[in-house]
């Protein structure tokens, strides 16, 4: 590889002769023309314009380019033109820039090649210009140097030289990929219940078993391979693929679930490895308690006690160091191969010379296994049906007469013989005595039966120690085709990745599935079938029937098989605390924070409870019970990797570009089906429990709010599923029943007096949009700078993140809308003209009140705040204004007494809906409802009360209904003169009657305008107050002058009216009225006129809502 300079840049950096005139960045290209790789480059001379081409094209084909530190952060060069304080960048490092990334931790990966924590600093030395040994490595070298798939974190990475992680960023396909999958794939399940499962499943199921596991995982690697040449997999593997595809969410609970797999895992092999140990190796020696290691509590307590100090032994290692660890890999492979080796070398064997080994059998259809133990382990001697026998030249009980006979319940006992045929047979015919069709069928059994519903005797004979069905065996089986994360785990540490996972992963996954298939052939095809229902070898002496068919000797498959489990324990505990690390450094679960630290480079913190929680599996001492239960985790973990394999190609991201083409969303899709499948087929309750760990997590990140924006598929997805139902969801008006508040609320926010910092002036409105959350409408929350937007945009981002923390104080699920607009009216114009996205847009404006409406430097004037009012009403949106709004209560003040509801005019219903939504809340649970309306003396006021109890009862609203008597002149100039008649309401009530469709065709009735449109004065003068007021005092006595008898009549009506709410609902919690119709033209005076009327309206009340309809229905009595 030739490493090309610009010419220019060359002889600045020899001469240093003019410091100032160096360029900012020097940009280093690499060529990938292996034709170019010994040439060097001289930089006294200029290089040709053709050379600086054909190295800017070769870039361009290559893509790969790295920036180095700026030149004045460079060391300074002497005279002879050598680097003060050299640097040094090898050349490989330049050509594996594509993965030198890989060696940082999975936090830091997300960066592409490029980007960096800071500057990265390349020197150059004359090193880089000499040939380098790029001779391949023997396999027995690879071999030597082979690590298992044992990942390294940071903080070793770091430690090691550029040539060594250069060399190690160096691994093929075979040795990267394939190998450490073969490994991890191949467990201890294969040595000690591949035979058991053939002899109780048959044949037939026990490759079904075989075929559903294996797709399950092939159709997993197809995904994986997609993900993973989907861009750079650091450390972290498969929590990395799902976390960065599935979200922080996701990615959590997944990861967590695939440490605990991992970590039951090597609790497995732990209690595998010592059950080997403990049943095969040395079943006389190794017994610390009790007579039988049989027995199974007994044998349990066995587990448990050289599993823990197995478990201590492992544990040491890994402390040791991650070096130390890598040294064992090659041994527990080699195991791994031998043993297989020495399985197909047996049954080659077989078929010409099969083992000496023999059983002894009882009766026929069905036929009793004997236990050797009983027989003194000499089968060719006493297997016989006499009564007598000879030994050591004394006549005796023959021990199998003895064993049977002397049952009380036996039925096949002569006097002098057994009555039943009694055979020695080969336990081992071998090929050439086909067994095959005598082992095609299933002998699914209870516990203590030989046969279905048959009973045994388990003194003498081999008899079922457990229930067993076909989904309890997959879920057995199901641990023998994991692993196959191994090769993804590092691809950090492969020479071409997007080549190596998909070729390597998919070859181990094929090659196991052939090796298991194959084996449950030949076993079946070779070994008698009694002898493979005999779960732990109790009728030939306590061997493995595995190792019994080996060739030269079952101590090789029982050294074997222990090797390979104890280091598949030793590199799964290698691995479990890094992936515990990783996802305590991406900081999701707060709790884990103390796990994410190292000490000497290894997790220590991670690796105790590492150890903690393997020792629970180990006290749990059944292999059986453990391989379901990691089933599990896997199941899940392999299910979320097809799941977001489906997803991104559903989704068609732009940044969906796998290099892997052999996939489809189908069979990601069918993946996950048949995880699912097999996670309940195994063991339902296992599955539940798997899944309510998956859902706890998943729902404690998400209400921590997991800060991470990883580009993932569910965020994807939700933006497909918003803009599909954006689609679906019409511009046109919702029908009644779907009408609920969306709100638009605007917000003051201010510059404090003290320093520059924005505050919100009215919190609490914040609190009361919490309180109508019952709607289940969305919230928007607006606040508008008023300026030029070129002056206030650096204010917006600050306003905006202030916002959206009041909110989240607050509890309200929201949007946030900040505008920069010269006038506050027209940025609040256009924020209701143009806020929303097709059909969902706010229907409701939400203001305060403002209070202090006379002084100029308040944001809402009275002309501001009526024309927010005409706006809402021509844009068709309702209107919400609290008055008073600092003294409404937040969520924590629970309020018991009433919300008293003021029905002056007909308004469809809003404030009846804007009052039952509220007490929806728990702040206003307590509280009652309390309606009122105006009647006239003359009028029928029993019978209008009778009407609205029942219009309230059709609403489902409960309420107590009060009408309350005025004289017409009081109530002509609010309720009456100017707006709706008695009569008509009247009207309205008994047009509950009317149908559905007529009902809902009723215009809306409006409030008119209670002032006279007057001529608009003169522009307001100057004044020297200390408040400026949008009327001067000159002003404001020509406006009095200005103001009729009829508009002092109106004036008089609104003192009397607030007169009647005053003594009636001083006592209510909350007030809730009509909103009177701004004046249709707009004045000064016709402005001033309003703002006092209604303050007149309103007076005295604590907390009051002001209310103003859309023009439509929003509440209806139909179901």
């Amino acid at each position: 590889m030739t490493t090309s300079i610009d010419n220019k840049d060359c002889e600045q950096e020899q001469q240093m002769s003019n410091p100032s005139d160096r360029l900012p960045y020097h940009v280093s290209f690499n060529d990938d023309q292996k034709q170019q790789r010994h040439n060097s480059i001289n930089p006294d001379e200029p290089l040709p314009s053709s050379s600086r081409h054909d190295s800017l094209s070769s870039v361009e084909k290559s893509g790969r380019f790295l920036v180095v530190k700026p030149v004045a952060d460079v060391p300074d060069i002497d005279e002879h033109g050598m680097s003060m304080n050299s640097v040094k960048c090898n050349q490989a490092l330049c050509e594996s820039l594509d993965t030198s990334e890989n060696s940082n931790d999975h936090g830091e990966n997300e960066r592409t090649p490029l980007q960096t924590k800071g500057d990265v600093s390349v020197d150059f030395n004359e090193s880089i210009f000499e040939e380098h040994d790029h001779r391949p490595r023997t396999v027995l070298d690879q071999l030597y140097n082979y690590t298992g798939g044992i990942v390294p974190n940071a903080a070793e990475a770091e430690k090691q030289p550029a040539a060594v992680q250069q060399s190690s960023a160096n691994l093929g396909t075979v040795f990267g990929v394939y190998l450490p999958c073969v490994q991890n794939i191949f467990g201890v399940i294969v040595f000690i219940r591949l035979f058991w499962l053939i002899g109780i499943a048959g044949v037939l199921q026990t490759l079904l078993i075989v075929i559903i596991c294996s797709s399950c995982t092939l159709l997993t690697a197809i995904s994986m391979a997609a993900i993973a040449t989907n861009g750079i997999v650091p450390a972290g593997g498969a929590y990395f693929m799902i976390s960065r595809s599935l979200g922080p969410e996701f990615g959590g609970a997944v990861g967590i679930l695939f440490y605990l797999g991992n970590t039951f895992a090597a609790s497995m092999y732990i209690v595998g490895a010592v059950e080997i140990v403990v049943k095969y190796m040395c079943p006389e020696k190794c017994r610390l308690f009790g007579d039988d290691v049989e027995i199974p509590f007994v044998a349990f307590n066995h587990y448990r006690i050289y599993g823990t100090i197995l478990l201590l032994i492992i544990g040491a290692c890994v402390l040791i160091g991650i070096k130390f660890v890598t040294k064992i890999a090659p041994i527990s492979l080699c195991a791994v191969l031998l043993s297989i080796l020495a399985i197909y070398i047996g049954v080659i064997k077989s078929s010409f010379s099969p083992p000496d080994l023999q059983i002894c059998l009882v009766g026929s259809n069905p036929s009793h296994l004997i236990k050797s133990n009983v027989l003194y382990n000499d089968i060719k001697r006493y297997c016989h049906p006499d009564k007598w026998c000879s030994r050591n030249n004394e006549t005796i009980l023959c021990p199998l007469y003895s064993a049977i006979c002397n049952k009380s319940t036996n039925t096949f006992c002569s006097f002098e013989r057994i009555t039943e045929s009694v055979q020695a047979v080969p336990a081992v015919p071998g090929l050439k005595d086909w067994q095959l069709s005598e082992n095609l069928f299933s002998h699914f059994r209870r516990e203590g039966e030989i046969e279905r519903d048959i009973k045994g005797d388990s003194s003498y004979e081999v008899v079922a120690q457990e229930i067993t069905t076909f989904l309890i065996l997959v879920g057995i089986y199901f641990p023998s085709v994991t692993g196959i994360m191994a090769g993804s785990n590092r691809s950090g540490d492969l020479r071409d990745p997007s080549r190596s996972i998909p070729r390597g992963t998919i070859a181990a996954i094929i090659t196991t599935s052939i090796i298991y298939l194959s084996n449950v052939i030949f076993l079946a095809a070779c070994t008698h079938s009694t002898l493979l229902r005999d779960k732990f070898g109790d009728s030939i002496n306590k061997q493995l029937v595995v190792a019994v068919l080996a060739w030269p000797n079952k101590w090789v498959i029982m050294i074997g098989a222990f090797c390979s489990t104890v280091g598949a324990g030793l590199q799964t505990l290698t691995g479990a605390p890094r992936l515990l690390q990783a996802v305590a450094k991406d900081d999701l679960i707060p709790i884990l924070g103390p796990l994410a630290k190292s000490y000497r480079g290894e997790p220590v913190p991670a690796l105790f409870l590492t150890l903690l929680i393997c020792e629970c599996g180990i006290l749990i001492a059944d292999v059986d019970k453990l391989t379901a239960l990691l089933s599990m985790f896997f199941l899940l973990c392999y299910g979320f990797v097809n799941l977001a394999c489906a997803l991104q190609t559903v989704l068609k991201a732009p940044s969906w570009r796998p290099r892997f083409r052999y996939y489809h969303w189908s069979l990601s899709f069918a993946g996950v089906c048949l995880c699912i499948a097999i996670m309940f087929i195994a063991s339902w309750y296992f599955a539940l429990v798997a899944m309510l760990i998956a859902i706890v997590i998943y729902k404690f990140i998400e209400y921590k709010g997991a800060e991470k924006e990883w580009g993932d598929g569910i965020r994807g997805l939700s933006m497909s599923a918003a803009r599909y139902a954006l689609f679906r969801v019409d511009e046109a008006q919702p029908h009644t029943k779907n009408w609920r508040p969306q709100l638009l609320a605007f917000v003051n926010a201010h510059r404090a007096d003290d320093d520059e910092a924005y505050i919100i002036r009215h919190p609490k409105v914040l609190n009361f949009l919490y309180q109508l959350k019952a709607g289940r409408g969305f919230v928007v929350a607006a606040s508008i700078l008023e300026g030029d937007y070129l002056d206030k945009h650096q204010y917006i981002d600050p306003v905006r993140s202030l916002l959206k923390a009041s909110l989240a104080q607050a509890k309200v699920q929201g949007f946030v809308e900040v505008l920069a607009a010269k006038d506050a009216e027209d940025g609040i114009s256009a924020l209701i003209q143009t806020e929303g996205l097709g059909g969902l847009r706010p229907n409701t404006i939400v203001l305060c009140w403002p209070i202090h409406w006379k002084k100029d430097f308040e944001s809402y004037t009275a002309d501001a705040f009526i024309r927010t009012i005409a706006i809402a009403e021509a844009r068709q949106c309702a209107v919400i204004v609290p008055k008073n709004i600092d003294n409404f209560p937040d969520h924590k003040q629970i309020q018991e007494g009433t919300i008293d509801i003021w029905w002056i005019i007909h308004d469809g219903g809003l404030l009846f809906l804007i009052a039952f939504l509220l007490k929806r809340n728990k702040v206003w649970a307590r509280c009652r409802i309390r309606l009122f309306t105006v009647a006239q003396l003359e009028d029928n006021s029993v019978e209008m009360k009778k009407d609205l109890e029942q219009y309230m009862y059709q609403l489902r609203i409960e309420a107590e209904v009060n009408v309350v008597e005025m004289e017409d002149q009081e109530i002509s100039a609010y309720a009456y003169e100017r707006t709706l008649k008695l009569a008509e309401r009247v009207k309205l009530l008994k047009g509950l009657k009317l149908p559905d469709k007529e009902l809902q065709l009723q215009p809306q009735i409006f409030m008119e305008s209670i002032m006279n449109n007057q001529q608009r004065l003169a522009a307001p003068e100057e004044s020297n107050d200390q408040y400026q007021y949008t009327f001067t005092p000159n002003q404001l006595e020509n406006l009095k002058n200005s103001i009729t008898a009829s508009s002092m009549r109106k004036m008089h009506s609104a003192v009397r009216l607030n007169q009647q709410i005053r003594e009636r609902s001083s006592d209510a919690k909350l007030v809730l009225i009509n909103l009177p119709s701004p004046p249709s033209k707009h004045s000064s005076l016709a402005a001033y006129s309003y703002m006092e009327y209604v303050d007149a309206l309103t007076e005295g009340l604590d907390r009051l809502i002001l209310m103003r309809g859309s023009g439509r229905e929003v509440i209806t009595i139909f179901s």
